[in-house]
């Protein structure tokens, strides 16, 4: 009877698992092509390794790192007791592996990690009650996610560990514990103790052995077929990532066998080529991996600054909403589904009808008591596959019943914190800016003004639209002359960077402060750079995150081909200001034929002066706190230099904002936002002034043009309000190095704050 029931659940649960498993092989596999993806197999293997085995990113949070790190090795050594259970269930009860099973580190392992799983489902079970959605609404990471779901897995998990450990200890009682007598396996012979004696244990033995097969396999099903699918998808989610250091480059726009396209060419692609994701059928096989891999923790929702300023954006509910329309939809991607002729979706079905609360027919909405319906995502989400499901639009208003409401797409700053804190290594933002390239290239369908903004790259080389020879105002304001870079001419062998002011260091008022203060520091340490003057263009970068990437592209080819016809020996040294640019130039343009040696000035600033050719000398006796531009920190992991530049002038003071370093708070520029209007919820610039100003510090430091408009515009208005000292002042670190070095510099002082966005 043992065997016959211990085969029979084996059977029945392969059947299931497996045909679930199959599906959504090849549901993924049905996905674009991408063949970036296998390439650099070591150190993929590496990373994986780190982040699976070693738990790194889940252990940047200390408590929930930990109890996860514990329940995963757990599950890992307790796969030995299943294969010793199921064989104590058909094979003999006195089954153990052969060679080590009766060895008493085995026993004593299993007991440690059997104890280890239990007190992380109990700091789960608290963890989740003390930040549920119930009582902390949005502010809850759990806000939106399958919460009911989510606790009957963390009861699974309980009855794991309870029915292993009271079988054991009925084994004990038996004689047909694997480890005789032995105390090793503590957990197991401390509850052999509280149980009765005598023949009843063989009673128990038989029950929990049944039951800890019936759980195991009963959680198989269950993983495969709800959002603890990530326990397979999560590996191999990790092993596919893309793999700069940092966020990197965004991935180029490409055709449907996944090559690049050349928008300079494009009169030669296929008529039924599409830019960005249009649909849900346009995602890779890695967007659709990264879909059925989240694992709806909330820890990109908990650090995105849209949502934490109540805009509609939350990096986990906008990938939930792609999964479940993936999945709704998948039998017409399958064909085993069609869509009959002449059907017209209705998205305003009563709920008596079939809909729910005016949402689409299906959808589950409130009125269906679903607890992972959130309107500030967009609309109630469609589970099953209906004919309204196939039909729905990927990007959408509430009239169109999209699946992503535009509010939702265009909120997005692309400050890299979803990506950064996500443990299974999902890449919201690609999702993001490839939706918005559909949008913009396809659709045209983009907030208005940041088409001022593109139209003022394409005709006038900057976003301002300011003419070009302002380029060299700054100059005027120096005691030296700046050499120049003309482009088709061979570089002066002595130069040692180029310096690429930017778009904003040369004609935005505050940032042109910052760049004559650094041209300063420069001359000061004796290094020898060159500037391009009017030979410079926008990089590109505020259309690429705004989705055209024909602008980008044309920008961008217009700078690589002036950076490469300047002639010199070895390769081209670059000092940017500009985190934007910066990214762009050492990250981006090599992806347009552009390879160059890229620094940003605070980390060639650290350099100097950690080799003493700068040396601050003045005290600055003020307190700052530094903002970490999203740009230089995560999406480059520069942290350090800046914070070494301020650490070596003299009695200036430091403190950290409790949003730093990796967790660091967008400024609400990145993403294009910086172009465009902020009707939603409050400002991000505000969110992230209030933190600083909280320090009560004197200076506000950052490193980015973007983030100093952006916070002093804000501390302009909390100084209107009385809210901010009359004396902070928002400063870039160059300004402030500057200052410490004793002579006075006309890019010390900061004009009055005026809103240039």
């Amino acid at each position: 009877m043992r065997i016959v029931l211990g085969i029979a659940m084996l059977v029945v649960t392969l059947a299931v698992a497996g045909r679930r498993i199959l599906w959504l092989t090849k549901l993924i596999r049905s996905g674009k092509a991408d063949k970036t993806r296998t390439r650099e197999p070591r150190p993929r293997a590496e990373n994986a390794g780190e982040e699976v085995l070693g738990q790194r990113k889940l252990l940047k949070w200390s408590g929930a790192g930990l109890a996860h790190f514990f329940t995963f090795w757990g599950f890992n050594i307790l796969g030995i007791t299943i294969v010793e259970a199921y064989g104590a269930l058909v094979v003999s009860r006195d089954f153990a592996f052969p060679f080590f099973g009766h060895a008493r580190w085995l026993g004593f392992l299993e007991d440690l990690f059997a104890a280890a799983v239990l007190v992380a489902i109990i700091w789960f079970s608290i963890n989740r009650l003390r930040n549920g959605p119930e009582r902390k609404k949005r502010s809850s990471r759990f806000y939106g996610s399958h919460n009911g779901p989510a606790w009957f897995v963390l009861f699974m998990i309980f009855l794991v560990v309870a029915t292993l450990v009271l079988y054991r200890a009925a084994q004990y009682n038996t004689g047909h514990f694997p480890w005789g007598r032995s105390k090793a396996p503590f957990f197991s012979y401390a509850v052999a103790q509280l149980l009765p004696s005598g023949a009843i244990n063989q009673g128990i033995e038989t029950f929990f052995i049944v039951a800890q097969m019936a759980v195991v396999f009963a959680f198989l099903i269950l993983v495969v077929h709800s959002k603890h699918l990530h326990i397979g998808t999560a590996p191999i989610n990790v092993y596919f990532k893309r793999l700069p250091d940092g966020l990197g480059a965004l991935p180029p726009v490409t055709d449907d066998d996944g090559k690049a396209i050349d928008f300079a060419d494009v009169e030669n692609l296929s008529e039924d080529t599409v830019f960005g994701k249009g649909k849900i059928e346009d995602f890779t096989w890695k967007g659709y991996l990264d879909f059925a891999t989240c694992t709806e923790c909330g820890r990109c929702q908990s650090q995105c600054p849209a949502w934490n300023t109540d805009k509609p954006l939350s990096p986990k509910l906008l990938i939930m909403d792609l999964r479940d329309h993936l999945f709704a939809k998948a039998p017409y991607i399958f064909g085993t589904q069609t869509v009959p002729d002449g059907a017209t979706p209705n998205f305003n079905t009563p709920a008596a009808e079939g809909g729910d609360n005016g949402g689409p027919p299906g959808s589950g909405g409130v009125a269906a008591g679903r607890g992972h319906h959130v309107p500030e995502a967009g609309y109630p989400r469609i589970e099953g596959s209906t004919v309204e499901q196939a039909l729905r639009p990927l990007v959408g208003d509430l009239a169109a019943g999209g699946v992503i409401d535009p509010d939702v797409l265009w909120s997005c700053t692309t400050c890299g914190a979803c990506v950064e804190q996500c443990p299974v290594d999902i890449e919201h933002i690609d999702h993001i800016v490839d939706m918005r390239r559909y949008q913009v290239l396809i659709e045209s369908a983009f907030p208005s003004e940041a088409g001022t903004m593109l139209r003022n790259i394409e005709n006038k080389g900057n976003p301002w639209g300011m003419a070009n020879s302002g380029r060299d105002e700054w100059m005027k304001e120096l005691s030296f002359e700046v050499r120049r870079a003309t482009p088709g001419t061979k570089l002066d062998a002595d130069i040692d960077y180029l310096f690429w002011v930017g778009c904003a260091g040369a004609l935005e008022d505050r940032s042109r402060k910052v760049t004559v203060a650094f041209a300063e520091l420069l001359h000061v340490a004796g290094v020898e750079f060159a500037v391009l003057g009017q030979g410079e263009s926008c990089t590109g970068d505020p259309a690429r995150r705004l989705g055209n990437e024909f602008v980008y592209q044309m920008q961008g080819m217009q700078n690589v081909e002036t950076l490469n016809s300047i002639e010199r020996a070895g390769p081209l040294k670059i000092v940017a200001t500009c985190p934007h640019c910066f990214n762009t130039i050492a990250n981006e343009y090599p992806q347009l034929g552009g390879h160059y040696e890229v620094v940003h000035h605070t980390q060639l600033l650290g350099r100097l002066v950690e080799e003493g050719r700068l040396t601050p000398i003045e005290p600055v006796d003020k307190t700052v706190t530094y903002h970490d531009p999203c740009y230089l920190g995560r999406h480059n992991k520069v942290y350090t230099p800046p914070r070494e530049v301020l650490a070596a002038i003299p009695s200036l003071t430091s403190q950290e904002m409790h949003r730093c370093k990796d967790r660091g708070f967008c400024c609400g520029a990145g993403g294009a936002r910086f172009w465009m209007e902020e009707k939603i919820g409050k400002r991000i610039n505000r969110e992230r002034t209030d933190e600083a100003i909280g320090l009560d510090p004197d200076m506000i430091g950052t490193a980015c043009p973007f983030c100093m408009v952006m916070l002093s515009d804000a501390v302009a208005e909390k100084k209107g309000d009385g809210s901010a000292k009359e004396h902070v002042e928002v400063l870039d670190v160059a300004q402030i190095l500057r200052r410490s070095l004793g002579t006075p510099s006309t890019g010390d002082s900061q004009p009055e704050a005026a809103s240039t966005s």
